[in-house]
C-alpha cells in the first residue's frame, strides 16, 4: 500500500515539473520520454524489446495520451488537465459491458452520470478561451487512457514495459523537430526533465505496479486517486497557479464519485464470495 501511495504521490509532482520548464510541450515531451524509457529498458531489459500487434497499439495510445496530457497542462490549469484525465473510469464503465458482453450495473450508470455532471463544471466560464481548448484535450487524454487500459487486457503482464517503451519511443519520434530546434537546457531544466522522465513517469510507475501486484484492487485504486488530488497542491505551493471554483468542485465530484463506486464495487465482489 506504502508503494501505491509513494507511486501516485510520485505522478503527481508531473504538472509543477512542466509548468516550470520554459519549453513548448513537445520538446518537454521528448526529454521526459528519453529519461522515461531509459529507466524501462533498465528495469525490464530484453522484456521491454518484445514487439506485438497489441503492444504496438499500447504504445500508440500512450503516445497520445502523454502527448495530450502535456499539452493541456501547458494549456490550461493543472488541475483541469488531471481531472479531466482522470475521466478515464467514465469510458471503462460504459463500455467494457458492451465489449465484454455483460450487464451494465445501475451503479456503473450512476457513477458516468455524476462524473459527466463533474466534467461540464470544468467548461464553466471558459467557453471560447484557450483554457477551453485545454480542457477539451485534457479530456480527450482520459479517452486515449481508457482505450489504453482496455487493449492492456488483451496483453500478457510480461509485454506491459514493452508498450511503455514503445510508447516513449514514439513520442521521441514525433517530437524530435521541436527537439532539434529549442535551445539548449540549463542545468536546473535538466534536472526537471530527469525528474519528469525518470522519476515521475519512471520510478512512479515501477512503485505503483510493485504495490498493486501486493495489495487488493480497491485499496490501490484509492490510493491512486492521490495523483488528481496532489498535483493542484504542488503546482499552487510551487508555481502559485490557482484552479477555478468550478474546477475544484468538478474535480472533488469525479474523485469522490469514483471512490464511492470503487469501495461498492468492492463490497458487492465480497458478497458474492461470502455466497
Amino acid at each position: 500500500m506504502l508503494a501505491v501511495l509513494l507511486g501516485a504521490t510520485v505522478w503527481s509532482t508531473g504538472g509543477l515539473c512542466i509548468k516550470l520548464l520554459p519549453f513548448d510541450p513537445y520538446t518537454i515531451l521528448f526529454y521526459r520520454s528519453l529519461f522515461a524509457a531509459l529507466v524501462f529498458l533498465a528495469f525490464y531489459r530484453r522484456r521491454a524489446l518484445i514487439l506485438t500487434p497489441v503492444v504496438f497499439g499500447v504504445g500508440i495510445l500512450y503516445a497520445g495520451l502523454a502527448t495530450c496530457f502535456i499539452v493541456a497542462t501547458k494549456m490550461t490549469t493543472a488541475a483541469n488537465a488531471v481531472f479531466l484525465q482522470y475521466t478515464a473510469p467514465v469510458y471503462l464503465f460504459l463500455l467494457e459491458p458492451w465489449l465484454f458482453k455483460f450487464k451494465l450495473s445501475r451503479l456503473n450508470i450512476i457513477t458516468a452520470a455524476v462524473c459527466i455532471f463533474g466534467m461540464l463544471l470544468f467548461f464553466q466560464g471558459d467557453l471560447g478561451s484557450e483554457n477551453m481548448l485545454g480542457s477539451l484535450i485534457g479530456l480527450f487524454s482520459g479517452v486515449l487512457l481508457a482505450a489504453m487500459l482496455l487493449l492492456q487486457r488483451f496483453n500478457k503482464q510480461e509485454h506491459y514495459g514493452a508498450g511503455l517503451v514503445l510508447g516513449n519511443v514514439f513520442i521521441m519520434l514525433i517530437c524530435s523537430p521541436w527537439f532539434m530546434a529549442s535551445a539548449s537546457p540549463e542545468p536546473l531544466h535538466w534536472l526537471l526533465f530527469v525528474v519528469l522522465g525518470a522519476f515521475q513517469i519512471g520510478l512512479g510507475y515501477l512503485l505503483f505496479n510493485y504495490g498493486l501486484q501486493r495489495t487488493r484492487a480497491v485499496e490501490s485504486s484509492l490510493l491512486a486517486m492521490m495523483e488528481p488530488i496532489f498535483n493542484p497542491v504542488w503546482v499552487y505551493l510551487g508555481y502559485g497557479e490557482q484552479p477555478g471554483p468550478w474546477a475544484i468542485v468538478g474535480g472533488l465530484i469525479i474523485v469522490g464519485m469514483l471512490a464511492v463506486q470503487v469501495v461498492l464495487s468492492a463490497k458487492k465482489v465480497e458478497e458474492v464470495r461470502g455466497h
